[in-house]
């Protein structure tokens, strides 16, 4: 135990007081800022179709009208309830709707602001604008109707009359937006820490190999050994720069918090964060973000020790056999999108659970609530099987890097690592 705690303090220091470790925790939030928009971007053409029930206390919706509006567009659909409104109120989720809105008693040339989206859960917010411009679309007729135009002048007033505001009936200091934008946060820092450290990992272990300092330190350690130190030592480090971004964080919010007031950069600033802690459970976000960046690092480390454990010093031979497992990495990102847009769709709930993805999508879907969104059963299947996941690749990775730690000259491939991993011994 000693000495991995000496291998561990040695990787520790010697990276922390690095130059490029201070210029990466300086200038990653700003090329962070452009990774979100990138994806948002990418995001926004995979939008969830909501059932959508709506109580009109204004007489001006007809059930003609609101057919003809979901003829025209099929992102959303919505359903005008002339009876038992009382009864759905209570009763939406168990009817088959996804939430309702009740239009107030208004006259047509009105506008409505921030009218109450009811839901049981968060939706993405790119959903909940597809109904929002729905409803702009009937009062739009409405108008027209009511101004006596024809087709073709209707076009013009259906701007946005009608904004809508979820509001999570079982959380109700929820916020979609806020929930989507720390969703993303959460996701791609995830995404860039598990392939930035761990090819930090991989390119460690080749230099040593390289450098023949490996042979050295097997002699009074087993490989094994050196290849947890090393996981473990690099992964304190990913935490250690993940702390220091909470704690800018904080200080901006506190000192904004002190100044007294809410214009200027240090408010808005403040303010916006106190939106994102009063909206998010901010110690239950903390402690899966810690658990699932610890989780999918070890996880992903430890295939990358065995494959600097077995080439030599060709770049070009450890980025065909990374290759793999970078595209593991990269297809959970993708999947992240979509989890993001529907956080309890069947994809994102098994993505969330299998080992390779849980640690991106996962943290993708806690945002939107915990256990309104996520259920408790969810979390706990999915950090078993990480938990799980990371015991099996630490395993499997240690019988490759025991016989590639000493191996020279010959370029190995992934089935001849096969063999090392399950070979008897």
């Amino acid at each position: 135990m000693n000495k991995i705690l000496l291998i561990i303090k040695r990787e520790y220091l010697t990276r922390i007081r690095k130059r490029t470790f201070i210029i990466s925790t300086i200038l990653f939030p700003l090329f962070y800022v452009l990774i979100i928009f990138g994806s948002g971007y990418l995001a926004s053409k995979s939008i969830r179709k909501l059932k959508v029930a709506v109580i009109d206390s204004s007489g001006l919706f007809t059930p003609s009208l609101v057919e003809n509006v979901n003829a025209k567009d099929s992102s959303s659909y919505l359903t005008l309830i002339t009876s038992n409104q009382d009864s759905l109120k209570h009763n939406y989720s168990s009817l088959g709707y996804d939430g309702y809105v009740v239009i107030p008693a208004v006259r047509w040339d009105e506008k409505i602001d921030k009218l109450p989206f009811k839901t049981n859960k968060t939706h993405g917010i790119a959903s909940v604008m597809e109904v929002q411009n729905k409803l702009n679309i009937a009062w739009g007729k409405i108008k027209a109707d009511s101004l006596g135009m024809d087709e073709r002048k209707r076009s013009i007033l259906n701007d946005k009359n009608i904004s809508l505001k979820e509001e999570n009936e079982k959380n109700k200091e929820a916020n979609a937006e806020i929930a989507t934008t720390i969703a993303y946060v959460c996701g791609i820092l995830i995404y860039v820490i598990m392939l930035l450290y761990g090819s930090q990992v991989m390119m460690g272990v080749m230099e040593e190999k390289t450098n023949r300092i490996a042979e050295v330190v097997i002699s009074s350690v087993r490989p094994f050994q050196l290849m947890l130190g090393k996981i473990i030592g690099i992964g304190l480090v990913a935490l250690t720069q993940f702390l220091i971004w909470i704690t800018f964080m904080l200080i901006i919010y506190n000192v904004g918090k002190a100044s007294g007031s809410a214009t200027g950069m240090m408010g808005s600033l403040a303010g916006g964060l106190q939106n994102v802690f009063t909206s998010i459970n901010m110690p239950i976000l903390i402690f899966f973000f810690i658990f699932y960046l610890l989780g999918g690092f070890f996880f992903y480390s430890s295939l990358y020790a065995a494959i600097g454990s077995a080439v030599n010093e060709d770049m070009r031979e450890a980025q065909s056999l990374s290759f793999p497992v970078t595209m593991l990495i990269i297809f959970s990102i993708i999947i992240m999108s979509s989890a993001i847009i529907d956080p309890g769709g069947d994809l994102a709930v098994w993505a969330s659970i299998i080992p390779f993805s849980s640690p991106i999508v996962m943290m993708a879907r806690i945002p939107f609530g915990v256990p309104e969104t996520v259920p408790w059963w969810q979390l706990t299947a999915s950090m078993v099987a990480l938990i799980g996941g990371f015991i099996f690749t630490t395993w499997f990775a240690g019988k490759i890097y025991r016989v590639g730690i000493l191996m020279y000259g010959k370029k190995p491939t992934w089935k001849e690592m096969l063999k090392w991993a399950f070979r008897k011994s």
